[in-house]
């Protein structure tokens, strides 16, 4: 029977093998009381079944969610924790296809093989799973099925046929009903088993039950839960109940009818996946109410806890409008609760024909009637919201819905403005996608929503929409084919005290004797196989070359099926949609990043490369051109990482032919992230370019010398797109050619052809900025000073150093290549030299590692020296960083001295500190547990404890006069007087949470902007608002205030720059491609510097008659967290864990004309090697030339550039 028809897919076993790594990687056994990585051990049909694929590689992490764990007892009745456990998962493949299991968990003997060689005590348990596996979603009879095969093999009274036998006949022969036509029996030994799917053109087939998610939550929670999934948030499931988790997420995803999930989808998230929580893309997961989040941020995520009746978010969800909510949360009360409903009513009204729209279910027990019952009622509720929408439907090829033009509808039919709720649905992915595949496909005669509105409108019972009872189904018979084989008829019976494996090939039984012998270290075992090259300890060397080839294979082949589906969605995304965000964009990124063997990064370019050469013409959006620029910058990094020259190499070229052929000419080429790359600085890769198009070379019969010279050409075209300076190249040139005995004529052909790199650059690359060089003098710098800004230029690299900044963020002290080659690590090829090219004393670096904290960095705060400035002078605290955490502590640190700098530890909030500042005495912090505490800086003492904001607080600040201001996410900003320890007055209210606020104590003029996409003003001296700033369209992250001057960052990808005394929108700076985290303005300048989650830092300057952009610098590779600028430094931070201090010199202030660039005035000065950290926040003290930043891993990384100016 063919594989599609098949009900089972596989029965998989997985628990302890004869590798045992725990789950934090480390080899071998360390005890009970460590988890261990589960493996795949037995399965049927076999791994080497030529018609199967292997099952998901992730299977085994999933169906024991939690690792392994030994124990010294087994069973036992009368303790409920030593019972098995069933319960189902759902895996979601790349193409976005499930995958469904039933999981039996038990506690089984370890082998006495494996027991013996890692030393484990004898008669030890573990953890072991069996699982069915199939791909259709009978939850019911893959349970019934499993736990008929678990019970067999533990009965007393044994089985006719061995276990595996009884496995191999389900398996193979039990075929997938014909939906509504048939019904197939088998039997399991003596027990029969039926199996038949519902009709295909009533509702989608869901073998769950719906009474789990109405009895964990009330109606109210149930609906914002729904609400959640329809806007496509960010949920979390928690309970302590594995099948809860599974089954609700399914219930949900039903219910949504007839639209369907389309973010990732994890109903049961292993442990150690924990920090997946973290993703900025829409998900719903769920996981164990066990396992700690404390130190995830959680920010925007709803949160539902199933065990105690709980949906909780930190972010706004709008209501379901008006009259639907109400109209659905009765229907829902009166499936519930029927008696309670209709207790007022009489049991039988006299009058004709009277009925009502659905069955009567009383007090029976939840059945599949309810089920239906309820799912016709959420559609009912669609058909409600989205009355007329077919109305709407551009009928073209791509099936545009008007959007606004319905909204308008329904504004004048209800007399409401347009509702929230239905406009960001309108806006998701799920409703695209049903209008995608709804008009002019196989779903739009089965179209269950447009056949309620039109029963509805007919005034026709819901219940007709759904098809007629079907006859009897055919009754299908599976017979045991197996019935002649051993142990059958001879009344042999097969018993088994543990769940017992597969009969292993001689080649397997040969790989585990290996794999024990080399944890064991049995001298007697190796001795016999000392000749043999393949037995080392790695698992890796245990394979035989065969079955390692078939291993990678497989999965090579496994993850470029699923990019080469991934890729080809991406391209297919709407106008409308944002390919960033996308489930496609993440899937890809993480195939990427998630690969240590680099198959995803080489896939995903091999996919490109297919792509073009099958005819693709590389026409993309600007968004999806965007996203596939991050994507080649991600893969390029990794294979970076392992030195993969092959895949950079491929990249390259990709990049190159997708430059060349996109007629959108978007302003942010993928070619230009290419050059930003350390490895074009090295021979060693030119050097096996060369060797690659040797071999490639075609012509063998061609002059040896020619055809060295032509290859060569090519790679110094590839080496002027990326913008090497011609001494640079012509030193890798030559060197490759003096390795190939190349003669002078030819080096003269070749030394000609480089005189005339400009032209060959712009023909290969287009128009783009390069360093500016004397064509004339050949290898010499242009006298021309290389930070004037050409107009003509991009702006994007207007200064032609920007390839040199992220050179330097990857320099390494080298030694001289030759009389032609420079340090890497400069402007121009000779930073670190005066005009007069005198060499200046390079910057000496210093990183130290901060240990204190037990959680996450949450907040960082510098003493700077105007807060602690006196008439003495400076306080010995300037300079100090001051520390919070989600380990609810504040620490307070001086890095002057070095080894011991941890000066104090503040304890008091219970919960993570969002918020510290400091003035000459005192500490204030703000914390989620909703409290401000003040603290005296000297002696570390707890002095007052201020309590008043409903939510967490996001902003603290000292003032004079023993005052303290602060911002919560509850909407208001309040002034407190310390010495009263009360609340003086509440200054400003928001909306919305308030994440950022800035505040002149010399004016009293505060702004403040948050999650209302508003930022307002206020005059708090005389107790009024002055303005709110109305123009972006989502969060407001960043606020910086200057004179009359303001200036804010939002989620909508844009800053802007208003006026204080005019409350008016003075500029629009619109050129990221992520949300704009961080924002400074240069007093001196007059200018803005901007950074994103596309980790640019955009240099922006006023200009006649508006401000442009005219530096760009992609230095970082993650999103700039701070900046910080003062005259003459500015230090920034990203959250990659790297740093960059640029420098503007002084003899430049003040000497720039009308007709320079300010702002271009800013040099990079100094950027240090970035070591590997999820960073939470930067700050920089820049009068001493360091930058800190706080990590996910409770540590401090502290960077000290001493400069001498």
């Amino acid at each position: 029977m063919g594989r599609a028809a098949r009900l089972f897919e596989y029965l998989v076993v997985c628990g302890i093998g004869p590798e045992i790594r725990t789950l934090d990687g480390g080899r071998g056994y360390q005890g009970s009381s460590v988890l261990y990585l589960p493996s795949l051990l037995d399965q049927y049909p076999p791994s080497n079944h030529s018609l199967y694929p292997p099952p998901p590689p992730q299977l085994p992490t999933c169906v024991l969610p939690a690792g392994v764990e030994f124990y010294l007892s087994g069973y036992n009745y009368d303790d409920p924790s030593t019972h098995p456990r069933s319960y189902p998962i759902v895996l979601t493949e790349g193409d976005g296809s499930k995958i469904y299991v039933s999981c039996i968990a038990f506690r089984d003997p370890v082998c006495e093989d494996i027991a013996e060689a890692y030393q484990i005590s004898a008669n030890s348990y573990a953890d072991k799973c069996i699982c069915l596996v199939s791909r259709s979603p009978s939850f019911g009879i893959l349970r019934e099925a499993l736990e008929e095969i678990y019970e067999l093999c533990f009965s007393s009274s044994g089985s006719s046929k061995p276990l595996w036998d009884v496995i191999a006949y389900m398996v193979s022969c039990v075929p997938l009903p014909n939906p509504g036509k048939e019904r197939v029996l088998f039997s399991v030994e003596n027990s029969l088993l039926a199996v038949e799917v519902p009709p295909k053109d009533g509702l989608p087939h869901a073998d769950v039950s719906f009474q789990h998610l109405v009895q964990c939550l009330d109606v109210d929670n149930f609906i914002k839960l729904f609400t959640s999934v329809l806007l496509e948030r960010r949920i979390l499931l928690r309970s302590n109940k594995y099948s809860l988790l599974t089954l609700a997420s399914e219930a949900i995803c039903h219910l949504i009818y007839p639209f369907r999930w389309q973010h990732v989808y994890i109903p049961l998230l292993f442990f150690s996946g924990v920090d997946y929580i973290d993703a900025p893309t829409p998900y719903m997961m769920g996981l164990h109410s066990g396992v700690d989040t404390a130190g995830l941020m959680m920010d925007g995520v709803v949160i539902v806890d199933l065990e105690h009746n709980r949906v909780t978010t930190t972010e706004e969800i709008p209501d379901v409008p008006e009259p639907e909510y109400n109209l659905l949360r009765d229907e829902i009360i009166k499936l519930l609760y029927p008696n309670l409903v209709g207790i007022d009513q009489m049991k039988n009204i006299p009058g004709p024909n009277h009925s009502d729209q659905w069955p009567r279910t009383g007090n029976r027990p939840w059945g599949e009637d309810h089920d239906i019952q309820l799912r016709l009622i959420f559609l009912k509720f669609f058909s409600s919201i989205l009355g007329g929408y077919r109305n709407f439907i551009e009928n073209t090829a791509t099936q545009v819905f008007n959007a606004q033009a319905f909204l308008k509808m329904r504004s004048r039919a209800t007399s409401q403005p347009p509702d929230p709720m239905i406009t960001q649905f309108l806006e998701s992915q799920g409703f695209m996608d049903y209008l995608e595949r709804g008009l002019g496909s196989e779903e739009s005669s089965n179209n269950l929503l447009d056949k309620m509105q039109d029963a509805i409108g007919r005034g026709q019972n819901p219940l007709s929409i759904l098809p007629s009872p079907p006859e009897e189904p055919e009754i299908i018979t599976v017979s045991d084919t197996g019935a002649g084989i051993k142990g059958t008829g001879t009344g042999t019976k097969y018993c088994y005290d543990r769940f017992p494996a597969t009969i292993r090939s001689e080649e397997q039984e040969e790989k585990r004797k290996q794999l024990l012998a080399s944890a064991s270290g049995a001298l007697e075992y190796s001795g016999k196989l000392s000749n043999s090259p393949s037995v080392v300890g790695g698992r890796d060397s245990s394979l035989s070359p065969r079955e390692r080839a078939a291993e990678r294979e497989r999965m090579v082949l496994d993850i470029k099926v699923k990019l080469q589906g991934l890729w080809l969605r991406l391209l297919k995304l709407g106008a409308t949609d944002d390919p960033l965000s996308s489930f496609e964009y993440g899937t890809i990124l993480a195939l990427i990043e998630s690969d240590a063997e680099g198959i995803g990064g080489s896939g995903f370019v091999e996919c490109i490369r297919e792509h073009i050469h099958s005819g693709w013409s590389c026409h993309l959006t600007e968004e999806q051109f965007i996203a596939v620029k991050e994507l080649l910058k991600t893969a390029i990094a990794r294979a970076i990482s392992r030195n993969d020259m092959a895949t950079t190499r491929d990249a390259l070229e990709v990049s190159a032919e997708m430059f060349k052929k996109d007629i959108n000419n978007v302003p942010d080429y993928v070619e230009r992230h290419l050059r930003s790359i350390s490895i074009w600085e090295e021979l060693r890769f030119w050097e096996g370019y060369f060797d690659y198009l040797m071999d490639r070379f075609s012509s063998r019969s061609a002059n040896y010398a020619a055809l060295v010279t032509t290859v060569l050409i090519i790679v110094a075209t590839h080496m002027a797109g990326l913008g090497l300076p011609d001494t640079d190249a012509w030193f890798m040139v030559e060197t490759i050619a003096g390795k190939n005995n190349i003669g002078y004529k030819h080096m003269i052909k070749l030394r000609g052809y480089l005189s005339h790199i400009r032209q060959l650059c712009i023909g290969y690359w287009g128009l783009y900025s390069v360093k500016s060089q004397s064509l004339t003098s050949y290898g010499l710098p242009s006298p021309r000073s290389q930070d004037v800004t050409d107009d003509s230029q991009q702006p994007a690299e207007a200064s032609g150093v920007g390839r040199s900044w992220v050179q330097s963020m990857f320099s390494r002290e080298t030694k001289s290549r030759g009389r032609s080659f420079r340090n890497w690590g400069s402007d121009s090829g000779n930073v670190g030299a005066s005009e007069s090219g005198t060499p200046k004393k390079q910057p000496h670096t210093n990183f130290r590692m901060l240990r204190g904290h037990s959680g996450a960095v949450t907040a960082l705060h510098c003493v700077t020296r105007r807060e602690v400035w006196d008439l003495i002078g400076d306080r010995e605290d300037a300079g100090f960083f001051i520390s919070g955490s989600t380990d609810c502590t504040v620490k307070v640190w001086d890095p002057s001295l070095r080894g011991s700098e941890l000066r104090a530890t503040l304890r008091g909030h219970t919960g993570t500190v969002r918020a510290i500042n400091s003035d000459r005495s005192k500490i204030v912090t703000g914390s989620d547990d909703k409290s401000i505490l003040v603290w005296d800086k000297q002696t570390t003492q707890l002095l007052e404890e201020l309590k008043g904001h409903g939510s967490q607080v996001s902003y603290s600040r000292m003032l004079s006069g023993e005052r303290v201001l602060t911002a919560s996410h509850d909407g208001t900003i309040k002034m407190w007087d310390v010495r009263t320890d009360t609340c003086v007055a509440t200054v400003g209210r928001s909306s919305s949470a308030i994440l950022c606020v800035e505040y002149d104590d010399s004016t009293g003029i505060l702004a403040a902007g948050g999650r209302d996409a508003v930022a307002t003003i206020w005059d708090i001296r005389a107790g009024r608002q002055m303005h709110k700033l109305v123009g972006h369209t989502n969060w407001i992250r960043t606020i910086r205030m200057v004179g009359d001057t303001v200036v804010t960052g939002s989620d909508d990808w844009t800053a802007r720059m208003w006026s204080v005394s005019r409350g008016t929108c003075d500029a629009v700076l619109a050129c990221h491609a992520g949300p704009v985290l961080c924002v400074e303005y240069s007093v001196s300048d007059k200018g803005i510097i901007t950074g994103s989650t596309d980790g640019l830092i955009r240099f922006w300057e006023n200009d006649e008659g508006g401000i442009k952009c005219v530096k760009n610098v992609t230095l970082h590779s993650s999103s700039v967290l701070s900046i910080n600028a003062n005259d003459h430094w500015l230090g920034i931070g990203a959250a990659d864990n790297s740093m960059s201090l640029f420098n503007r010199p002084q003899e430049r202030l003040g000497g720039l004309s009308g007709t320079g660039s300010r702002m271009a005035g800013w040099q990079l000065y100094r950027t240090p090697l970035k070591s590997v950290a999820m960073v939470r926040c930067v700050t920089s003290d820049l009068e001493r030339k360091r930058i800190c930043s706080g990590g996910r891993n409770g540590q401090l990384r502290l960077w000290d550039a001493t400069i001498n100016i």
